[in-house]
């Protein structure tokens, strides 16, 4: 079903004439405006003018500088060059004739002064993968906010990327923290609740509450950390006990505690299977995420979700590799 939509959504837009023939000209106006509607205003750019500039003066909020760069295909634009401002979203699958938009979910566990094993990442490296983020394009978004782009009740930047936090190491607050905060990125930490304020090495509620006050998501990861599927020798009756435990506790205690809703979930080495996923709606989860590497269409399964581990030997030009956002294919 969520693939017949977003199939449906190509043979609309190849079948479609440009959105911009609503748009009737007028009297040059105030502001460079030559054309209006209700779903698009098309403006004469000034020399020197930036789309933060147009969207802040046509679309009240200079965030929504993509809306045009991704419309229009472009981040700058020559003096007196018409420019088509989209008021409202135009395709929120990301589904077009040529092929689908895809957004990459990368997750990374603890971050260090030196990279120590593979899930230890030094933050200078941490730095760079954020600065190049940064520096080619990438708008980071919560994992609400994709959430509702699977829903179908967003669109998203062409280059988006989602950011998450396995576990609730403290180390997050010491070194990841002040990196996002000055690029203004946002990430989702997914904290299993039996290790909160256990040790030096790991956040307290008091620290989760502040971040989540900061604007950075809190989600459940389980109770202990372990595998949610049945054990070979685990008696039914046992099982069913467990798996209550780990996932209808830990959305009640983090909630209380950080005063924010819990929807999703990571599991536990990214292990699921169709017992797991049958309680999972029993729970009331909307949406939960493996580490299965590869990018996500919007008509991925919700229970499902891939996300890419980031390791610490990994090169910049190997991180780049997991930021795949297109997939090219003829859909007419």
């Amino acid at each position: 079903m969520r693939a017949a939509c977003a199939l449906a959504t190509a043979v609309l837009l190849a079948g479609c004439a440009s959105f911009v023939s609503s748009v009737r000209d007028s009297t040059l106006g105030t502001g460079g405006v030559v054309g209006d509607s209700a779903d698009f205003v098309v403006v004469i750019a000034r020399g020197g003018e930036t789309t933060e500039a147009l969207a802040r003066t046509h679309l009240g909020d200079p965030a929504k500088s993509w809306m045009i760069e991704d419309y229009m295909g472009a981040r700058t634009f020559t003096a007196g060059q018409r420019v088509v401002i989209p008021k409202k979203p135009w395709n929120v699958s990301g589904v077009g004739p040529t092929g689908y938009q895809l957004v990459p979910v990368l997750v990374y566990h603890n971050i260090g002064r030196e990279a120590r094993g593979r899930l230890v990442l030094g933050v200078d490296a941490f730095t760079e993968q954020m600065k190049y983020l940064k520096a080619h394009g990438y708008r980071v978004v919560s994992a609400g906010e994709f959430v509702e782009w699977l829903n179908f009740r967003r669109q998203l930047p062409k280059k988006t990327v989602v950011l998450t936090f396995d576990d609730g190491y403290r180390s997050f607050k010491e070194y990841a923290y002040p990196v996002l905060k000055e690029l203004r990125f946002t990430a989702t930490l997914f904290v299993y609740t039996d290790y909160v304020g256990a040790g030096r090495n790991a956040l307290g509620w008091d620290d989760l509450k502040t971040l989540a006050a900061e604007g950075f998501d809190i989600q459940a990861h389980s109770k202990s950390h372990g595998d949610l599927r049945r054990g070979e020798h685990e008696a039914e009756v046992q099982y069913a006990r467990r798996l209550q435990a780990e996932l209808v506790e830990p959305p009640r205690l983090l909630a209380r505690n950080v005063g924010r809703p819990i929807s999703f979930l990571a599991y536990p080495y990214g292990r699921v299977d169709d017992a797991v996923l049958g309680k999972m709606k029993d729970g009331g989860y909307q949406a939960a995420f493996t580490v299965r590497r590869e990018s996500n269409p919007a008509f991925s399964e919700l229970l499902r979700i891939s996300r890419s581990q980031v390791y610490s030997e990994m090169t910049l030009e190997q991180f780049a590799k997991n930021l795949n956002v297109f997939h090219p294919e003829n859909l007419r």
